[in-house]
């Protein structure tokens, strides 16, 4: 299990400087120094590696960085992985996945949200649309997505009723494009893995350069923080989790099928 945040070692005066700048994320982070920062802390070695990773494949800073503390620190890091992971399969629950939400979808959800006023709503509304550019990004490669979500977050309304047909025909849109699959699990799944597991993202990396690539990483997140699993009895625990919920659900026709009737119910009232 990933730790975010890192046990501290106080530098030695030469290294203050250098050490502030990768902190603040001023400039680009080399792998040499990403790994003396990780011997530096302590850090785990699977969690070297990861970092290591995204510092050969990241060489500007973040999108993310411009809304500045609006993004938690628990979550900067799975925005970070997200950018870079080439395949993406994730179970929702109760709600559409972040990355398929309309902005009025999203607005709604954030009104949930223990958010402190409209404007940090408002950007956190902002960061979740950017994010969703990376499914039609050019280079690199957009990743490969796939999504199964449960009936119920299909029947549950979100905001007005015409705020939620307009998402479920938003689903339909995004499951159009070549690396995007949306699957449901009907209710009449019953009881299945997925309820005992929840809502989970399981993000897998290219290879790049390295004869192997990084190992996957599991993404749970609850309301005030998150858990970044990466042991291997982790992932073979989810990795059956996810066979269960394919077997269960719907096939892509079947799914769009679902969700336009779904839609079409909702818009007609």
């Amino acid at each position: 299990m990933w730790q975010v945040s890192i046990p501290a070692r106080r530098p030695v005066p030469a290294q203050l400087q250098k050490v502030w700048r990768i902190e603040s994320g001023l400039g680009v982070v080399r792998s040499l120094d990403v790994k003396a920062m990780c011997t530096l802390y302590d850090v785990k070695p699977e969690l070297v590696g990861a970092l290591v990773g995204l510092a050969t494949q990241t060489r500007a800073k973040g999108w993310w960085h411009a809304y500045g503390d609006a993004i938690p620190e628990w979550f900067e890091l799975y925005v970070g992985l997200e950018a870079v992971a080439s395949h993406q399969r994730r179970y929702d629950e109760a709600l559409i996945p972040g990355l398929l939400q309309t902005r009025g979808y999203a607005l709604a959800v954030y009104q949930h949200r223990l958010t402190r006023s409209d404007e940090e709503r408002d950007r956190l509304v902002e960061i979740r649309l950017q994010r969703q550019s990376l499914l039609t990004r050019r280079l690199p490669p957009a990743p490969k997505l796939e999504v199964i979500i449960h009936e119920g977050a299909l029947l549950r309304t979100v905001g007005s009723r015409e705020t939620m047909a307009a998402q479920l025909n938003h689903l339909l849109v995004v499951g159009a494009l070549p690396n995007v699959s949306i699957r449901v699990l009907p209710l009449a799944a019953g009881l299945h893995y997925g309820a005992v597991a929840g809502t989970f993202v399981m993000l897998s990396f290219p290879s790049g350069n390295r004869n192997t690539p990084e190992p996957p990483i599991v993404y749970c997140e609850s309301l005030t923080g998150a858990l970044y699993l990466d042991r291997p009895s982790e992932l073979a625990a989810y990795e059956t989790v996810w066979a269960g919920l394919t077997a269960l659900a719907l096939d892509e026709g079947q799914s769009r099928h679902m969700i336009g009737k779904i839609a079409a119910e909702v818009h007609h009232g």
